[in-house]
């Protein structure tokens, strides 16, 4: 049942683009989608703001983010594990 209900969380996967307040990081997702009338393939973006209890994400990281209950008023995703850290291109 737990299981079953975790996997109705969202998960994204996206860049840490600030890491200046306290227990929280702004990610910036990008994602590429096909433009409905020219059919072109246009690059948009969006930032959530994602808890980090430990403060352990740093600028630059890659960082997966999962959906979560309301936590502030622009807060709704958890930072949940480190995918690739910053300057290790």
């Amino acid at each position: 049942m737990t299981e079953a209900k975790k996997s109705l969380k969202r998960t994204l996967v996206g860049k840490v683009v600030s890491d200046k307040r306290n227990k929280t990081v702004t990610v910036l997702i990008e994602r590429r989608v096909k433009h409905e009338l020219y059919g072109k393939i246009v690059g948009k973006s969006s930032k959530y703001h994602a808890h980090d209890e430990n403060n352990e994400y740093k600028l630059g990281d890659t960082i997966e983010i999962t959906e979560s209950r309301p936590l502030s008023k622009t807060k709704n995703w958890v930072a949940t594990r480190l995918v690739q850290k910053a300057g290790l291109l």
